[in-house]
């Protein structure tokens, strides 16, 4: 019986390619995020909370891709101009915007995951 449990979670983890990709994601801090927006004109910053928070109190960052997290995989070609530049991907904390990074990564874009998403952006632009 252990042996089965042990080979089931072995399974279930070599075989979930978001799960693997997951765990060493390319990403930035959302100080970076603030330095590369003012010194790379070609960085993408790809928003995807859901249109309720779009309007939220912390709004959104001028110039974003807007694509909800819950609609990203099927449609990431609409992203396909983009291939050849790197995408920032941001959500509230960062957690969601892992998985948005991962599908990203799966479909051979140059994705980063925001660290700490709008919530860190907004502490550190209000300094």
């Amino acid at each position: 019986m252990k042996q089965l449990i042990i080979f089931s979670l072995l399974t279930i983890f070599s075989f979930n390619p978001v799960a693997c990709a997951q765990a060493s994601l390319p990403s930035m801090s959302a100080e970076e995020l603030i330095v590369k927006m003012k010194s790379d004109s070609t960085l993408i910053i790809l928003d995807i909370r859901t249109d309720a928070e779009i309007s939220g109190p912390l709004g959104k960052i001028d110039g974003i891709i807007h694509i909800p997290v819950q609609e990203l995989e099927r449609r990431v070609n609409e992203l396909d101009t983009y291939k050849d530049k790197e995408i920032a991907v941001i959500c509230r904390s960062g957690n969601r915007s892992k998985a948005g990074t991962a599908i990203l990564l799966k479909h051979g874009f140059n994705a980063k995951n925001v660290l700490g998403g709008m919530i860190e952006y907004r502490k550190l632009e209000a300094k």
